[in-house]
Formats: C-alpha cells, structure tokens, sequence
C-alpha cells in the first residue's frame, strides 16, 4: 500500500519519499491508520519490516496537529525503548520523519553524563525517546515531568520483559496522565506480552502481520555442530573462504565477546566488541566502523541484538546459542531487512543440544544442519586470556551442571541493561541473590581451553569432536539502560 493511502500529512509523504520509500510494510499499512484515530495498539512484526516507523510517523502527525496552544518544555509523546542503540536508532528515525514539521525529538539513555540531557530537556521537546533507567532518574532529580504524555510507545515489550525491566515500566506507568494513547510494539508474541499489555492498554486494536516467534523468510538458516574449542578456528575459516565483508557475531558473555574479537584479530580478521561494559561513545564507534566496512565482523552480547539497523547486513552468526530461545528470533533478525535476503549460521558444541532443541521447539521446525568442512586450526597469541579476564573467571560462582535452560522471572527487579540469566542446568542454589539493593559483578568464562587444543597446523576434518564439557557462562548486570538500588539509592542508568 502507498504511503499516500494512510493518512498521512505531505510534510510526513515528502520525508518518506526522500528517505526512498514508496510503499507501506503490511506493519506499517494496518498500524499507521490505527495509531491515527487515536486508539491503543498492541502490534507485533518480525523484526526488520519497518515498526518504528510504524510508530512514529503517526505520532509525529498526532503532535503536529496538537502543537497549537500546547507548552514547548514538556514532552508530550514517550518511547520507551531497552537499550541505548535502539534508543538512538528510534530518535534518529523520529528526526529524518519529522524534518519538515516544527517537532523537537530529545532522546536520554545511560552510558553518557546526564547534564547535557537536563540542558536538552530544560530547552523543551515534543517526542521523548529514552531507556527506562535514566528516564526515572531524571524524573528523581526533578529535570523530567511527564505529565503532559499524551502518547506512550512501549517498544521492544518482549525485550523489556527478558531485561527485568517490569518494576520501572510500572513506576514510569505511575509517572504518565490517566487520559493517554498507548502503543506496544514487540518483535514476539508471548502470553507474557498479553498479560503486560492487560495491565495498561484499553480495548487496543492487536496488529499481528506474522505468525508468532516467526523469522523472516529470506534468512537462510543452518547450524554446524562442532566442539566449542574448534568454533572460533571454525568462525575464522568461513569468514576467509566465504570473502566474507561484514558479520554481526553474538556471544553469551562480555568477556567473551572480547576474548573472540581478540581472536579474530589474531586470525587476520579485523573485528571489534559491543556490549553493556563499553562506554557510549566505543559502542557508536565499533558500530560505526562496522558499518563503514573498517571492520568485518562485529562482536556483540545479546544488548546488541535490538536496535542495530544495518543496512544489507549478509551474515548473522550465533557463536553460541542463546539461553532464552526467543533470543535466536531478535538475534537473526538483523539480516535481511527490508525485503534483502541474508544468511544465519549457528555454531552448536554438544553442551547446546537443549537450547537447540528450546530453539526448534520455538521455531515449529528443525534447522538444517550443514557438513562441517575442513579447517585450520591455528594457536594465536590472543588464545590466552588476559590476566583481567582470568581474574573474573576465578571471581565468579561456579555454575551447576550442563542441562537444560530456563527463562527468566519476568517479575524480578533486575540490574541494568543485559540481565543475567541462569545458564543451562544452572541450579537457583548457585546463583547469587539478586535484589533490589545490589547488583552482583562478575561473568564467567568458558573452562574450555582453546590454546590447549591448537595444535599448530592441524586440520579439523569435520568429525563431531564432543570435546569437553564446560561450564555455562553466566550474564552480569551490565552498565546501561537498566536501574538497579545501591546503598546510596538509585544507581543512574
């Protein structure tokens, strides 16, 4: 459908145009008119098929009929978003679609110095983006008022769901006027999703454009089951033979993005790590460079899994599987957007077998499984992890036996931006306590010894080596969008 046939206002159609979109998204096409007449949504996509502009194209034009007689200073629209790049992504969208309309955008997140985010919100905007954790400190401080939202978007609901962020969605619930617009947009459908969306949507209009948990069609999708101390020579080898430009690679931990970015490097692949312990302004430019092809492969924990919008993104590899099984959706879900195709790979070690089987379980469908080629396996010397590294593996709990694996309480207060989730067959007796007061430090790293298993020269010949077994890392409370209690009170996101 032509985004003429919606409703929306020749400023909205000329940005639209501009930016080179001719038709609507079936998203767009059923959410666009909805949103328009004013009635509460609860939409679902796959991700990648245009939800946030979605959203804020009509919520633009919803502010910039009601800009008359209304106060610049307070916002008068929310999006509340997980974490900073979606945040970021989200204001970015906002400012392109709203060029030609007298509309402010203003968007606060973690990671950075909240001043200048005071002195942007003290000069006044219309459309709010922000990360739950630094929104409500804002608002402590008394820099934020929120009483004049007349829509709020809750976007990502699942991912907020995964991140513990249920108390600081009802305190900022608390925060809004009764008489509001609410919009909620999730990538997947859960009953957790339906239950959430009870609680504060009224007679909402539901937009479901895919079946649930779905992925998108053009992902091609297969998996090689190989040892965990071969995935990385595995990793090195389909990058070189494949010519390979760009590939966004998830891990389960920080420490182990950073170990398998060093890694690739020493194996002649230039690479870079993203995830909640960077700051800000690493994080923009590991992306960026990302983005510009000054580097190839991308290493990011499950943080980077919503909000990086990378245009023509061919390969997605799961470096390992994810814990929660919805998690493998958003993962893929960074290729082939828009209508491109592109390829998701997933490396599987024996100790994976039952978040495979939660994943195929998930996906109504096997994945395919493809022959292990032959490659090399070469020591480097980033094989070794830093003394940095080997001092939070000694410091972290140890985790239970290899097992199964389990979502987590969506009804716990959790720390900020990535929360830790129990590993497979990780027993709630090995977990530290984790409540409002404390946020516990600390991630493991895999007891694998890769450096023990490189043997110079040898070539993998694709045999199914079971390897040996390793104990499941662990996910802290990473230093974002989040809000956790200290001693002192709220931690800032």
């Amino acid at each position: 459908m032509s985004f003429s046939d919606l409703g929306l206002s020749p400023e909205l159609l000329r940005a639209v145009s501009e930016k080179g979109y001719a038709s609507s998204t079936p998203i767009q096409a059923q959410a666009i008119p909805a949103i328009l007449s004013g009635c509460d949504v609860l939409a679902a996509a796959q991700t990648g098929t245009g939800k946030t502009a979605a959203f804020v194209l009509p919520i633009l034009q919803r502010l910039a009929e009601a800009q008359a007689g209304s106060p610049r200073k307070l916002p008068r629209a929310l999006v509340l978003t997980p974490t900073r790049e979606l945040a970021a992504q989200v204001a970015d969208n906002a400012r392109v679609y709203g060029r030609h309309l007298d509309i402010r955008t203003a968007v606060v997140f973690g990671g950075v110095g909240i001043n200048p985010q005071i002195e942007e919100l003290r000069r006044g905007c219309d459309l709010l983006i922000a990360t739950p954790g630094r929104l409500l400190d804002l608002a402590d401080q008394g820099a934020l008022s929120l009483s004049r939202i007349g829509q709020f978007v809750l976007d990502e609901a699942d991912r907020m769901l995964d991140m513990g962020f249920i108390h600081a969605i009802r305190q900022v619930l608390k925060l809004l006027p009764p008489e509001r617009q609410n919009l909620m947009f999730s990538a997947t459908y859960s009953e957790d999703i339906r239950s959430l969306a009870q609680r504060f949507l009224r007679n909402p209009r539901t937009v479901e454009v895919a079946g649930r948990n779905s992925t998108a069609e053009r992902v091609e999708q297969c998996l090689y089951r190989v040892a965990k101390e071969h995935k990385r020579h595995l990793l090195a080898h389909l990058i070189h033979e494949g010519n390979w430009q760009q590939v966004l690679v998830f891990t389960r931990t920080k420490h182990g993005a950073n170990r398998l970015a060093k890694q690739l490097e020493g194996a002649g692949v230039a690479a870079a790590a993203i995830h909640g312990n960077k700051s800000q302004s690493a994080r923009v430019r590991a992306l960026e460079d990302f983005k510009g092809y000054r580097i190839t492969a991308l290493v990011a924990t499950e943080v980077a899994a919503r909000g990086l919008d990378i245009k023509e993104l061919p390969h997605v590899v799961n470096f390992e599987l994810p814990n929660v099984p919805e998690d493998y959706v958003h993962r893929i879900g960074r290729t082939a957007r828009a209508g491109a195709t592109g390829s998701a790979i997933s490396l599987v070690s024996p100790d994976e077998a039952p978040l495979l089987r939660d994943i195929e379980r998930l996906l109504k469908r096997a994945i395919t499984v493809a022959a292990l080629p032959q490659f090399p396996i070469v020591a480097n010397a980033a094989d070794a992890a830093p003394e940095s590294e080997r001092q939070a593996e000694r410091a972290a709990p140890r985790n239970g036996s290899a097992g199964g694996s389990r979502r987590p309480s969506h009804g716990s207060s959790r720390g900020r931006g990535e929360a830790p989730r129990r590993a497979p067959g990780e027993s709630q007796q090995s977990r530290p306590r984790q409540d409002d007061r404390r946020n516990t430090g600390g991630n493991r790293q895999e007891n694998g010894s890769p450096a023990g298993h490189a043997h110079g020269g040898h070539v993998h010949r694709g045999s199914h080596d079971q390897g040996r077994r390793s104990n499941s890392e662990r996910r802290s409370p990473p230093n974002d969008a989040g809000r956790g209690r200290s001693e002192g009170g709220w931690r800032r996101a």
